[in-house]
């Protein structure tokens, strides 16, 4: 249980409402912020503005999946007004604050270490990552059908990297019929994917592996399908992005190519947020237990 555990909700999408009622379920007390456009009627549960009080006044903040933009920005689809995490109000955080998300970009973490605010990327988790990317192969496999006019059984696909999501990825796609090749960078994941049944093969390799290809899945966050790579595609290819913004792929040079190319970040909170929100709600409330054990140890 977390009673007495205070934890403050910025932003986000569906994906936290699953988490509100998880916390409320464990006797958390929950503090809302931006979400002026749902009427929530659990046990303490309540709405806050984004403020030196309400920051000073809990043990765990939750930010969306990618936690700030550049200028500190906070997205929210449940308010019209902007939440922006200022350096002013950072420093007013109490001393034992747990930040949470999904990912951070450097401003985000440049603020947290300026102000010694506890950082935990829950995306870098691997049972987090491992969980999350079955909606994301689900979700893929929605927009591919979509934008197909083949079966991907019998079809030949590509899938660039073999982390968590690239390896369920790959499974998802053989169990489909679809002869699946994947790049990998490592002699034990290029083991591991020749034992799983899928033709491993290095970066190096791509451009060739690329001309035989129908469907390619990309799963790594720098420039992987350039220009080279695209011109030996199929004109019937499709590419799918699943790396964070801007992906993998040169979406102009697809364009110009004639190839269609589209870049699908954040799956899970598109295609299954309360799954999305029950495997962020379910660590959370863990990773609080520990805290709270770790802070009657300390006492």
């Amino acid at each position: 249980m977390l009673t007495g555990t205070r934890v403050t909700i910025i932003g986000g999408d569906a994906r936290q409402l699953e988490v509100i009622r998880h916390l409320s379920e464990l006797d958390a007390t929950v503090q809302m912020v931006g979400f002026d456009n749902w009427e929530c009627r659990l046990s303490g549960v309540r709405h806050a503005e984004l403020n030196a009080e309400t920051i000073s006044q809990t043990d765990a903040i939750l930010l969306p999946a990618v936690g700030t933009d550049d200028t500190g920005r906070i997205d929210s689809v449940f308010s019209a007004k902007p939440l922006v995490l200022t350096d002013e109000l950072a420093k007013t955080a109490s001393p034992n604050v747990h930040l949470f998300t999904g990912m951070a970009k450097p401003y985000l973490r440049t603020l947290c270490e300026r102000h010694s605010i506890r950082l935990t990327e829950l995306f870098d988790r691997d049972d987090v990552a491992i969980l999350n990317s079955i909606p994301t192969a689900e979700g893929a496999l929605m927009i591919t059908v979509q934008n197909t006019d083949f079966t991907i059984h019998g079809s030949r696909s590509l899938v660039l990297g073999f982390g968590r999501t690239g390896a369920t990825m790959a499974r998802v796609l053989q169990s489909l019929g679809s002869k699946t090749a994947v790049m990998v960078r490592r002699p034990e994941h290029y083991a591991r994917a020749l034992e799983m049944g899928f033709t491993p093969f290095y970066p190096d390799s791509l451009a060739d592996e690329a001309c035989r290809a129908d469907l390619v899945f990309n799963t790594i966050p720098s420039l992987v399908l350039t220009a080279n790579v695209i011109a030996k595609l199929p004109a019937h290819a499709f590419i799918l992005d699943l790396a964070s913004k801007p992906g993998g792929t040169d979406f102009r040079f697809a364009e110009k190519r004639g190839i269609k190319a589209m870049l699908a970040p954040g799956l899970p909170g598109i295609v299954a947020p309360r799954t999305a929100g029950k495997i962020i709600g379910e660590t959370l409330s863990q990773l609080l237990v520990e805290d709270q054990g770790n802070g009657r140890d300390s006492s």
